[in-house]
């Protein structure tokens, strides 16, 4: 594990899957090591650059590899050998790059830049293998691969007349952007729900608890008593005592003295009508007094 942690790129596999990379990694190096002369055959180099050059090599070969070719100290032979045994790679990555580029469609992607990250490896392996991808191809076979929904976004931007796919990368990002921030709006607030305004609370206590606030009174009986604002039944009811008003308390059936067999009779009669009527203006009420109550009190004696 220390040893991958120095490596300036990955090692060549035994496979040789990442030959391709690999040989460009190492051009690479050497040339900023100023030593890219030593994998040259009939070199003329020092036999120092060469050693480094060949440190370099094995170490950025795999194990097996290191094994096999213990013995070879020229990191020209070093370098021809790995040629001859994977240069063969372009006729077995040529048909499947060509096949990847034929089914390549930018629908398929979900991200722009998934998209970007398949195209630009089959162009690379393409090129690799001596067949050039232009940028009018790679922006053709974008365009001719949105999605059928997107025809008129694939229309707008072929009127863009782009000659780089660059510039055709940078407004897909920006697009992409924009779209993500819009679905992040819609989705803390959908389309359709507002806000509803707060409602005022309702006291249902009952007439003794309904003291405060302000609105219509409401009940099941309806008198003369009931308007607006809120109903204090003991206020009224100690003021209406003095008075007989017993249309003022909440409903008349509560606080009325009538007799029973007249109120039994009352019942009768409008048995039938559909609901109770609260009209009590014309009603005569037989007033009873202390002395009516003696009476009966006697006569239970």
């Amino acid at each position: 594990m220390s040893n991958i942690a120095k490596l300036e790129f990955a090692a060549l596999e035994v496979t040789g899957k990442n030959y391709m990379p690999w040989i460009i990694d190492v051009k690479m190096h050497l040339e900023s090591m100023g030593i890219s002369n030593t994998i040259n055959e009939n070199n003329d180099c020092s036999a120092q650059d060469k050693a480094r050059a060949q440190v370099f090599l094995r170490k950025h070969i795999g194990e097996m590899f290191r094994f096999e070719y213990l013995d070879v100290t020229d990191p020209s032979i070093l370098w021809n050998h790995l040629k001859e045994r994977f240069d063969h790679q372009k006729e077995v990555i040529l048909p499947n790059a060509r096949d990847e580029w034929r089914t390549l469609r930018f629908q398929d992607f979900k991200k722009v830049n998934e998209y970007n990250s398949a195209l630009f490896r089959i162009c690379s392996q393409l090129k690799y293998c001596g067949h050039d991808v232009t940028d009018e191809d790679m922006l053709e076979k974008t365009y001719s691969t949105f999605h059928a929904s997107n025809i008129t976004l694939m229309q707008q931007y072929r009127m863009q007349r782009f000659t780089k796919y660059s510039e055709l990368n940078a407004c897909l990002l920006v697009a992409e952007q924009n779209n993500k921030l819009l679905m992040k709006n819609h989705e803390s607030r959908p389309t359709g729900p507002v806000a509803l305004p707060e409602a005022n609370a309702i006291n249902v206590d009952g007439p003794r608890n309904n003291t405060r606030g302000r609105g219509r009174g409401r009940g099941r009986g309806r008198g003369r008593g009931f308007g607006r604002g809120q109903f204090n039944q003991n206020q009224n009811f100690n003021s209406s005592r003095g008075r007989g008003n017993s249309y003022n308390l909440g409903h008349w059936s509560r606080t009325c003295r009538t007799p029973a067999h007249l109120c039994q009779l009352y019942q009768d009669s409008i048995k039938g009508n559909g609901k109770e009527l609260n009209l009590i203006d014309n009603v005569e009420f037989t007033m009873l007094t202390a002395a009516d109550f003696c009476n009966d009190m006697e006569d239970i004696d």
